[in-house]
């Protein structure tokens, strides 16, 4: 794996082989528990991404971010040590491309939007992380045989939905189309094949026509000493596919599957080819495109004919220059190429600046939609639309989407221009502010001197999300304080709604995660966007109220854990003591005529001094005493009444007797501690106590005492009962 890839390294001359060899032995060393789905190391996949961005042209630290670019997200090695290890720009590189995997999401959409919101942080910092994130999204898309259909579908459906409108807008067309093509075989793969197929049928015949076409443009452009590269370019499935469905067309009535591209030494070259090939072939009206005198936003450069050829049917022809076609191919990624190799290319600064402003414009309006759905769909709509290119009146070009109004291009000259629009011009001529633009057509906005500030209408005016952003902006600045004072109205109405006081609940983290997750510095900032409608307010108080009351549950199991210690300390001293009294007399009953006879109390009913109490005697084990109410004498047989037998208590007996208690209250902090403080006041030793928690807000408290009569039982719950949140006391058996 490693001597392909240094021997590409070689080859390309502009890369730092010492770097790229000690981030391979790295990415070996953090990946080597790791395996493919396919079922080879997993090294092999930053091997292949890295050798990717080399075929790029890409620089040495980019190249060793691609070997390294899984290392923190899935390994064990951290930002801190790639950053003294390799230095502070390949870490950076490599947590630009690192997922937001350790956060909880509640919809898929959500993680996405987080994700893409990460992307295009880094993007404006280093617009290399995107390259290198494209890399490995194609390397993933070439392996992608290995996973489950559903994965499948899931990978295919981001790179039509992210990767491959990214690619577009980064000029970089090579990755679009093989993107596009390995989504479309695992999106769609019945159609795919069914295409592959009726391509593959007729494709000796097609090349044997555009081969004539081309040794005739050959042939003239050799006369006129114009030196060239012609070849012949298939265009890709996904291409011709989306053709076929926009236009309702069979394979059969799309002529240009192929087209010519032709590749020359300078632009004055470019032009002279156009000239020739329209002396060849006639051109189609309308079908012509200069995209060198006016470049697109993703430095895109090339002279676009569409002509009819032999046989009546028509065919693409590309013109461009040997450096035009580098930057069509890779886009962005070529601007590193010239910047390693220290040769300069006119406008290539620009170009580069120019390509990433729409980053920049959608950092500024992601930073207004806290709603992940609403985010990811104006940033498909972003990448997908297509664009004009009008002029100001001192003749500069501006891109904006397609159905742009001068609205639009009044807030991307300035958003103070957008501001103070009252009209606009095109091509001399009044329109109105809902006029729908056209490339070409020269537009002049008129402002006032003292500004207004857009109107609410704009909103719906406006098509492109920057305009929209900025309009929002101004009156979400305008209305702040309304906003505010309603949406602290909202929460508190929301609160009482659901028997709680907004005051009591807005705090802690819970709230600091609120306020950063709508983009705020204060909870003023979260009453402007509730106030805005821009948050539900059941939302947040929602999830303030479920933090509360977590809390609340776990200092109440946290006090009653110390409590029950607490408690176990005093059990174990009661039954130090109960145990030397009991080992001096265990009776305290008189049985009728009767000494010195073995009895126990029964653990069903446990009676006390003061219960009515009769005795049982048993097979092997004396007399059992039981409360004459006690249950289980009422269930004996008739046969077994003779063994009941007359006892009484004696009234000078000092001993401790056994009694359970069960305690049902409103749960609340330190419920036990106060249990515990009616038996320490009334001397009473405790022999056990638990204590439990219900879901429904209330808790249960058992209790095992050892007490000297009934009258002590009944002072002793009579005192629980008066301990606030307590609903019931009363006695058990089975102590």
């Amino acid at each position: 794996m490693l001597y392909e890839l240094l021997a590409k390294i070689d080859k390309a001359g502009n890369i730092n082989k010492e770097t790229v060899i000690k981030a391979y032995n790295l990415a070996v060393e953090a990946h080597k528990e790791q395996k493919r789905e396919s079922g080879e190391p997993y090294v092999t996949h930053p091997v292949e991404v890295a050798s990717i961005l080399v075929d790029m042209g890409m620089d040495t630290n980019t190249v060793a971010a691609g070997l390294l670019h899984d290392v923190i997200e899935d390994t064990k090695y951290t930002y801190a040590e790639l950053q003294e290890i390799f230095g502070t720009e390949i870490a950076e590189l490599v947590d630009g491309v690192t997922k937001l995997g350790k956060i909880k999401y509640k919809s898929k959409e959500e993680e996405q939007a987080d994700n893409v919101r990460k992307m295009l942080l880094a993007m404006a910092k280093d617009i290399r992380v995107i390259v290198i994130k494209l890399a490995d999204r194609l390397h993933n898309m070439r392996t992608l045989r290995y996973m489950s259909p559903d994965k499948q579908k899931e990978k295919a459906k981001e790179c039509f939905d992210i990767y491959a409108p990214l690619a577009h807008r980064l000029g970089m067309f090579r990755i679009k189309w093989e993107l596009e093509d390995l989504a479309f075989r695992y999106m769609y793969p019945t159609e795919y094949y069914d295409l592959v197929n009726q391509i593959a049928e007729k494709r000796k015949e097609r090349e044997a026509y555009i081969s004539n076409i081309m040794a005739d443009i050959v042939d003239k452009l050799k006369n006129a000493s114009i030196t060239c590269d012609i070849d012949g370019r298939p265009k890709h499935f996904y291409s011709i596919y989306r053709k076929m469905m926009s236009q309702s067309k069979g394979i059969d009535q799309i002529f240009d599957l192929t087209a010519i591209r032709v590749i020359v030494d300078s632009i004055k070259d470019c032009y002279a080819a156009l000239g020739i090939v329209h002396t060849i072939y006639k051109p189609i009206p309308g079908r012509f495109k200069d995209y060198i005198a006016m470049p697109k936003p993703n430095m895109y450069q090339s002279l676009h004919t569409t002509v009819i050829g032999p046989q009546g049917k028509p065919f693409e022809i590309q013109i461009r220059t040997y450096e035009m076609h580098k930057v069509a191919e890779y886009g962005i990624a070529a601007h590193w190429k010239y910047k390693e190799t220290g040769t300069s290319r006119e406008g290539s600064k620009d170009s580069l600046d120019q390509n990433i402003v729409w980053i920049r414009d959608m950092l500024e309006w992601q930073k207004e939609t806290s709603d992940a759905e609403e985010f990811m769909e104006a940033f498909k709509i972003d990448l997908f639309a297509d664009e004009i290119f009008v002029f100001t009146p001192k003749g500069e070009v501006i891109n904006l989407p397609q159905a742009a109004t001068p609205i639009d291009f009044a807030y991307r000259i300035h958003t103070d221009i957008g501001n103070k629009t009252i009209g606009a011009k095109v091509n001399g001529n009044m329109v109105t502010l809902d006029y729908k633009l056209k490339t070409g057509e020269i537009v002049e906005v008129l402002t006032s001197s003292k500004p207004k500030g857009p109107n609410i209408d704009w909103l719906n005016i406006a098509t492109s999300n920057q305009a929209r952003t900025k309009i929002k902006a101004w009156f979400k600045k305008e209305k702040r304080e309304e906003n505010m004072q309603r949406g602290k109205e909202l929460l508190e109405k929301e609160a009482k709604r659901q028997d709680r006081n907004f005051a009591d609940i807005a705090k802690g983290e819970t709230l600091e995660k609120l306020i950063r997750r709508y983009h705020g510095n204060s909870i003023e900032d979260l009453f402007v966007v509730v106030g805005a409608n821009q948050v539900i307010p059941s939302v947040v108080v929602s999830a303030l109220k479920e933090a509360i009351e977590e809390s609340i549950r776990a200092k109440q199991n946290e006090d009653n854990e110390a409590s029950l210690k607490n408690a176990e300390k005093q059990i174990e001293a009661s039954r130090k003591k109960a145990k030397e009294k009991q080992s001096k007399s265990f009776f305290g009953v008189r049985v009728t005529g009767m000494n010195n006879v073995q009895v126990r109390f029964a653990k069903c009913c446990n009676p006390l001094p003061g219960d009515g109490i009769v005795g049982y005697i048993t097979n092997f084990r004396g007399i059992s005493i039981h409360r004459t109410d006690c249950t289980n004498l009422s269930s004996l047989n008739i046969d077994d009444e003779h063994r009941m037998i007359d006892v009484e208590w004696e009234t000078e007996s000092k001993e401790l007797y056994s009694a359970r208690l069960q305690i049902n209250a409103v749960d609340r902090p330190n419920m036990v501690t106060d249990v515990m403080g009616v038996v320490t006041e009334l001397k009473i030793p405790l022999n056990a106590i638990d204590a439990e928690s219900k879901k429904d807000g209330t808790c249960v408290v058992h209790m095992s005492l050892l007490i000297r009569d009934i009258n002590l039982l009944n002072e002793t719950m009579k005192r629980l009962r008066k301990i606030s949140s307590v609903t019931d006391v009363f006695r058990i058996g089975n102590a």
